[in-house]
């Protein structure tokens, strides 16, 4: 099959050579390939066909399924197929070849990748072909003769000459109808059963051996075989005469209408601008309050209802929101979980992220919610799944989310969808390769996700949601610790910024002791304010009251007066009550203090603890004397006892009812003050957990993989590489064996598998440079190839190579 591809391949002008490129980004990943026979093999990979085949729309799968059933397609033939003019078949055939998948042959006759005849083991409920049954081991040149007779054949010659006439018998469905006059009674009901609902069914095995019955007459003429005594096959041939010439498989050319009502853009804008702002605050404030109360896991995985709830109360989100918020925060890496802190509790990277502008803030969101495999407003039987919890569907999710969108950014401008169930109709036609269950469960879900977080508006796409329906760079799925390049699309770029350009970054602060935005406040303004008074009122102006237990509340984390009255005043002019408010509630805090304390040292004689007070050994215990015979120390009761005995005093332990207690310490206790591991682990579906890298061996998130190079700049090099290669067919091994002259002849020949079908190896050089290389070529004395550890081609030396080892 490569080899039929690889021909086609060397027929294309250079336009149609860049389609493919442009339409199979797998085919040029790294390392690109520099050949054609290299991308043949990429673009004839079975797992790459597949996935290809999932971004096809309804037509493509269609016209696919339909040559696999045809004997020798043309696209003449497959548009009298199904029914079509060929003016609506041809550009969807052409779209097939366009990421080829199916392309021309000898004759017009269509081939389909080897990857797209696995897909359909059946197509159109179509059994195997007759030559499959006719050239099978357990068919003799006996019964071959003996089918031949029953069918009125001529039954000498050779084998091959008699399966010809067999199959053509078989295929005129003239004859096949013919053959039926004289067929037993139940003999047509029986065929058209295995037709219309077969290919294989169950069957009596004994009937296909009794004179007279229906399935021995069957069987005798080759409309029926058994694979085994139970099941019994109808070949494709026979099944599409039993069909009828009237019968055309479906074909859908033109996707469901989707039911639409009118928008006013302008508005869809504003609320953009409202909801976008929005996001990036409550995400901050979710995040800020697992750092003051890391967030606890359930036992089976997963963050549990209750403390959903609690956090949405502290915060003031709803529910849905911080479900959402939730999942995407740890997709995005800003929250994971600590062992030493027993929850969920912000990364480093939070501390990062928290620090860019608000734009970028966005689109770290956008893009973990973009490559998010789990739908956290998706519900199961009525119920929400668990948060963070193990989703089966896993990457099906993220495609419904990726199939959706760009449906809604296919609507007229100034329209929204009116009927969701319409809109889930065009989706499917658009990726009919996703489980009809699965869009209709994760389809609604999706588009509740969108409207939170601002792609969708009123049932009409943002700009923010356009630029990602629209991206063409490959996001990547939740696993990825790199930055994606999502969040480097430039258009994605410019609407985010549009989108937080209007946001509020002051107040208006009240004699009334309230400060009002009007607008969506900044994050820095909302944190700032959320700290200081309670929040009222959300929407188009957001309202916070101060009380004097929200300035406490300040306090108590921290900030002293001069330090909120200056950072108010930085965002608003301050009146006078506040200003007495703030003021007057510092006056009295801290008028009652509370003290930890490790310990109480206690003796009958004061010059005794004050001689300990005094002890220079015993300073780090950070002691304290409250009264003559009462002495307090920072240090736990272990480590307080520990030192005393070092300096020479003989303290005892008392316990809380004041008795004297010693025990004997086993030998498998930890010392008082051992500090236990604090690694960070990362939290994975079904609440799983994976150590997060140092942070300072974490590759910066600036740091972007090397993009493939251009398709059609790659389309020109191939051709010209094509024209290239035939002239130096051959020379591979005589090259390398005049210039690799420090390689074993074993070795030169590993060599050349680098050079002519891009084997992977390890080479070291003569000054011990090792590198792990691919997809050679020789340009001179130097092999140019594919270096895995500088992810570029380089060159190498042939003289230099002192070892070729293969690299599996």
């Amino acid at each position: 099959m490569e080899d039929h591809l690889l021909g086609w391949l060397r027929t294309l002008d250079e336009d149609r050579l860049a389609r493919i490129l442009a339409n199979r980004p797998d085919a040029i990943a790294p390392p690109w390939p520099r050949r054609l026979d290299t991308l043949a093999q990429r673009l004839g990979d079975g797992l790459a066909v597949m996935q290809t085949l999932q971004r096809l729309p309804l037509p493509c799968l269609q016209l696919a399924e339909a040559a696999l059933a045809l004997p020798l397609p043309t696209a003449g033939r497959l548009a009298a197929f199904v029914d079509a003019p060929p003016a609506e078949v041809d550009p969807w055939l052409g779209h097939l070849y366009d990421h080829a998948l199916a392309w021309p042959g000898d004759g017009g006759v269509i081939r389909l990748a080897e990857g797209v005849t696995r897909w359909w083991a059946a197509p159109l409920g179509l059994g195997e072909p007759l030559d499959h049954y006719l050239n099978s081991w357990t068919i003799s040149n006996d019964a071959l003769r003996a089918l031949a007779r029953n069918l009125g054949l001529p039954a000498q010659g050779h084998k091959r000459r008699t399966i010809t006439r067999v199959a053509e018998a078989l295929g005129d469905a003239t004859r096949v109808r013919g053959l039926l006059r004289d067929a037993p009674d139940g003999t047509t009901a029986l065929l058209d059963r295995f037709a219309w609902d077969g290919p294989a069914l169950p069957v009596d095995g004994g009937r296909f051996v009794m004179p007279g019955t229906p399935e021995k007459w069957c069987a005798d003429h080759g409309l029926l075989f058994r694979p085994s005594w139970h099941v019994a096959e109808i070949p494709r041939e026979v099944a599409l005469c039993l069909r009828g010439a009237d019968y055309h498989p479906p074909f859908a050319p033109e996707p469901p209408e989707v039911p639409t009502i009118p928008v006013d853009p302008e508005e869809v804008d504003h609320l953009m601008t409202l909801a976008a702002p929005h996001v990036v605050e409550r995400a901050a404030a979710l995040l800020d309050n697992t750092s003051k109360s890391p967030l606890p896991l359930l036992k089976t995985g997963g963050v549990g209802v209750r403390e959903v709830r609690r956090m949405a109360k502290e915060t003031g989100c709803d529910e849905d929101e911080t479900r959402l918020l939730l999942e995407i925060c740890t997709v995005a890496r800003l929250l994971a979980w600590d062992e030493q802190s027993g929850g969920l509790v912000p990364t480093e990277r939070f501390d990062r992220w928290r620090l860019d502008e608000g734009a970028a803030r966005l689109r770290v969101l956008l893009s973990a919610w973009w490559r998010m495999e789990r739908s956290s407003l998706r519900r199961s039987d009525g119920r929400y799944g668990t948060v963070l919890g193990d989703d089966p569907a896993g990457a099906a999710v993220a495609r419904v989310r990726r199939a959706v969108l760009p449906v809604l950014a296919c609507l007229p401008a100034g329209t929204a969808y009116a009927d969701r169930d319409g809109l889930l109709a065009a989706v499917h036609w658009h990726a009919p390769l996703i489980e009809r269950r699965l869009l209709l469960d994760c389809g609604p879900a999706a588009l509740d996700e969108a409207s939170l977080l601002g792609l969708l508006v009123n049932g009409a796409l943002t700009d923010l949601g356009r630029a990602l329906a629209e991206l063409t760079a490959h996001p990547g799925d939740e696993s990825d610790d790199s930055v994606p390049m999502v969040e480097h699309d430039p258009v994605l770029v410019e609407v985010s910024t549009r989108a937080l350009a209007s946001v509020r970054r002051s107040a208006l602060f009240g004699p009334d002791l309230t400060a009002v935005v009007t607008g969506p406040p900044s994050a820095e303004l909302a944190a700032l304010l959320d700290r200081v008074a309670d929040r009222e009122s959300r929407g188009a102006a957001s309202v916070w009251r101060f009380t004097a237990e929200s300035v406490r509340r300040a306090l108590d984390r921290g900030h002293d007066a001069d330090e909120l009255l200056d950072e108010l005043a930085a965002v608003g002019a301050i009146p006078q009550p506040l200003e007495y408010l703030v003021r007057d509630t510092a006056r009295r805090h801290g008028e009652v203090t509370v003290t930890t304390v490790g310990c109480v040292i206690q003796a009958g004689d004061p010059a005794l603890l004050a001689e300990i007070t005094a002890h220079r050994r015993l300073t780090r215990l950070g002691l304290r004397l409250l009264a003559p015979t009462v002495l307090v120390s920072a240090a736990g009761a272990e480590r307080t006892l520990a030192a005393l005995r070092e300096a020479g005093y003989a303290p005892v332990p008392v316990s809380d009812t004041g008795e004297i207690t010693i025990r004997r310490t086993r030998p498998a206790e930890l010392a008082d003050g051992a500090e236990p591991g604090a690694g960070k682990l990362i939290l994975l579906p079904g609440g799983q957990v994976a150590e997060l890298s140092d942070p300072e061996l974490e590759t910066p998130p600036h740091l972007l993989a090397e993009p493939p190079p251009d398709p059609r700049e790659h389309a020109r090099r191939l051709m010209a590489a094509g024209r290239a290669g035939a002239e130096r067919s051959g020379r591979t091994w005589a090259v390398i064996g005049r210039m690799a002259t420090r390689l074993p002849t074993a070795q030169q020949s590993l060599l050349g598998f680098v050079v002519d079908r891009g084997v992977r190896a390890g080479i070291t050089l003569a000054d011990g440079l090792t590198a792990t290389i691919s997809h050679g070529e020789l340009k001179g004395g130097a092999l140019d190839a594919w270096c895995e550890e500088a992810g570029d081609y380089l060159e190498f030396p042939l003289a230099e190579i002192v070892e070729v080892r293969g690299a599996f």
